[in-house]
């Protein structure tokens, strides 16, 4: 997920909530970035990876891919 403002950072953590009320959570890996997040963000609401920028994102996915 991306998010370009600070007013849409909640939905992330709505999001990975919802996954985890669904069952699925440790089925389904979840990357953010976004201008304003940051490894702290990422953290604290339980994201499995972030990257700053785009290409820092296809590396992490690529990561995740190959622990699979």
């Amino acid at each position: 997920m991306s998010a370009l403002l600070t007013t849409t950072m909640p939905s992330m953590k709505t999001t990975i909530d919802a996954l985890q009320s669904a069952g699925v959570r440790q089925q389904v890996k979840v990357l953010i970035g976004g201008a304003p997040i940051t490894q702290r963000y990422a953290d604290e609401i339980g994201a499995d990876g972030f990257s700053e920028n785009a290409p820092g994102a296809v590396h992490l996915a690529r990561q995740c891919l190959a622990q699979a």
